[in-house]
């Protein structure tokens, strides 16, 4: 309904959102809700609406501003949190439509490279099917973050200080004021609960009861596929399937839109699959060649998702093992969730529907109408990875890879590189005993062995007389530490920058900057074993990986001194690495939007512990974006104690 606040710029989402049906399957979650958990939402409904219709309340500014009036909430209004949280951590499926754009400009040892997880065997079906999907990547919103990352980790009570095991967690989301998440403690005649909440949300997604405290990562799992359909070249408004000819389902959308006397009718075809995506647009619709049609098969888009209802199991748990017969009801978003109890158990679970592709990984959009890779249903609970008390004492995820290779089902296509578990292992690793101040100390640690290992690349890779170079020498020493008071951090992003940028543009052309971030263990392949990539291909004259590197530094300092002047010891990373805390509203707003963000300089990176995600908006500016929302650490000798800041 943004169109409806905003006027015509919000019917972009509003198409997406309508066409996925975000809001009707919101209510099927309501419908999910055992007895007690509907009385738990009815009774924080109740007290939303009791809030607002208190005599003489007053609205928010936003509210006031945007001529909104209250309306009545409504359970499925929070049931809806659970479902866009799905949507916001699974956006596997631009991967597959980029992978399927990037098929026309490179081979498949190139995509490889690019995708070092993706499979020998993959399918590579649609590098015969035409069309022109890039379209219909540019006509879905952007609604999804830069990066979603969070770090968990749990030691037992013999490496812990005070006998009991102990837990931290800090997810990881893009920034704004107000946050994503607000803190909330519950004291009641039967229990105390405390923890991080989200937006409507009644129950804690992540905190602690005074029996059980649990964490949350996202496991970057593929729970999406691009199907695309063929139509019936009898009735259009029919699609092929193995068993013949069967009708769209369809039903139509009215989606109000504010400055204008009429509203906008959109039509939802669906098919077995999924909702038909490439009806949102005549962009998205020109996206798909003539006589088909792309839908999304989403794990989160089904009508029986028990997530609501697994939430509020969670948070009610007394022993081990009414958790973890909570955890078999977490449906979507897929994540990872470490919990450790009172009583000395502590374990691990990898969360959610994870489909069972008889096909193959999906890589890329797939031919809907042969049936070879439809799902065949999902990975059963107990075949998902998990681990519980395990003798080594140290439980550790960061959205690392979850499963050994050997493992018989596809989980995902392209895990994050693991720099931030190894840290974490190896902090550990440096005392015996743990207590909550050194877990703080982890949660703040902003060594990069990311930076440090490609930095050690890209040293290799300058010629002998260069490598002795002031500059290069200095790098040599460093550590990887993103301290924000430091100049090398600030050299290392402009250079790996620079260097990813001539690797790579020459042969993704406009694909470039949809194949996001700077990925260490990717360019060091490329310096070490791919040197085809160094060979810029706009240029007549055979580049080599030396020279390639040697012109990235080149371009990277003298960028930087125009930006930050010629004295290298006066250069700080904070200066360029700055989070901002935008109003979703007021960030519009021009100099008045940024006068009104609180901004602060930070340190770290993309593979620091304390997440310091950027991105190159020039001027030797490298903005914080992405980092940790809230911070929890729990002591099972005190649950209540738990420390939190958002």
């Amino acid at each position: 309904r943004l169109a409806e606040v905003i006027g015509p710029p919000g019917l972009r989402t509003d198409r997406f959102m309508r066409t996925l049906g975000i809001y009707g399957l919101a209510e099927a979650s309501v419908a999910q809700l055992s007895p007690e958990g509907r009385r738990a939402i009815d009774a924080y409904v109740a007290g939303v609406n009791d809030w607002m219709n208190t005599p003489g309340r007053k609205r928010p500014p936003e509210m006031i501003v945007l001529g909104l009036p209250f309306e009545p909430w409504r359970a499925a209004d929070s049931a809806a949190w659970v479902r866009l949280m799905s949507l916001l951590l699974s956006g596997d499926f631009r991967a597959e439509l980029l992978r399927a754009d990037m098929g026309r400009v490179l081979t498949p040892m190139q995509l490889r490279d690019l995708w070092p997880d993706k499979p020998a065997d993959a399918p590579t079906t649609m590098a015969e099917l035409p069309g022109h999907l890039e379209r219909l990547a540019a006509a879905i919103p952007d609604l999804f973050p830069a990066g979603s990352a969070s770090n968990e980790w749990v030691v037992s009570g013999a490496r812990s200080a005070s006998g009991k095991p102990l837990l931290a967690n800090d997810p990881h989301l893009g920034f704004g004021a107000p946050g994503m998440w607000h803190l909330a403690r519950i004291v009641t005649p039967d229990f105390t609960a405390s923890g991080g909440a989200l937006p409507g949300q009644p129950f804690f997604m992540i905190g602690q009861n005074g029996n059980l405290s649990w964490g949350l990562t996202t496991t970057h799992a593929d729970t999406q596929d691009l199907f695309v359909e063929r139509i019936d070249p009898e009735d259009p408004g029919r699609y092929l399937t193995p068993g013949g000819s069967t009708p769209f389902a369809t039903r139509s959308e009215e989606i109000k839109v504010r400055f204008r006397r009429a509203p906008e009718t959109l039509t939802v075809r669906t098919t077995r699959h999924g909702p038909v995506i490439s009806d949102i647009s005549p962009d998205a619709a020109r996206a798909a060649a003539p006589g088909t049609a792309v839908s999304l098969a989403f794990a989160a888009l089904r009508e029986d998702d028990r997530t609501a209802e697994a939430v509020h199991a969670i948070n009610a748990a007394v022993t081990v093992a009414d958790f973890r017969a909570a955890l078999r009801d977490f449906h979507a978003p897929m994540q990872n969730i470490v919990y450790a109890h009172r009583d000395g158990a502590y374990g691990f679970a990898t969360l959610g529907r994870l489909p069972v592709r008889p096909g193959g990984a999906g890589l890329r959009p797939v031919p809907g109408w042969t049936g070879e890779h439809d799902w065949r249903g999902f990975v059963p609970f107990t075949e998902l990875p998990q681990r519980h008390s395990p003798i080594a004492g140290v439980i550790v995820n960061a959205n690392n890879r979850v499963a050994p290779g050997h493992y018989p089902h596809v989980i995902s296509n392209d895990w994050p590189e693991g720099f931030r578990a190894e840290q974490i292992l190896s902090l550990l690793a440096e005392r015996d005993r743990h207590t909550p101040d050194s877990f703080a100390a982890i949660q703040t640690d902003v060594q990069s062995l990311g930076a440090r290992e490609l930095t050690t690349a890209m040293l290799a890779a300058l010629p002998d007389n260069r490598r002795r170079s002031d500059i290069p020498t200095r790098m040599e020493s460093w550590d990887g530490t993103m301290d924000a008071a430091r100049p090398e951090p600030l050299i290392y992003a402009a250079w790996s920058q620079a260097l990813r940028e001539s690797l790579l543009d020459d042969e993704l052309g406009d694909f470039g900057d949809r194949y996001r971030g700077v990925r260490p263990r990717v360019i060091v392949r490329i310096l070490s074993d791919r040197p085809g990539w160094c060979d810029d291909r706009r240029t007549n004259t055979p580049e080599t990986c030396t020279e390639i590197v040697r012109a990235a530094l080149d371009d990277a300092l003298a960028d930087l001194r125009r930006d930050h002047g010629n004295d290298t010891s006066t250069w700080r990373w904070g200066d360029a690495h700055r989070a901002a805390f935008q109003h979703p509203l007021l960030r519009f707003a021009g100099p008045l939007g940024r006068l009104l963000a609180p901004t602060v300089a930070t340190g770290g990176g993309d593979h620091t512990v304390n997440r310091g995600t950027y991105w190159n908006a020039g001027g030797g500016r490298f903005p914080h974006v992405h980092g940790a929302g809230l911070r929890a650490i729990f002591d099972m000798a005190d649950p209540d104690g738990a420390r939190y800041m958002i």
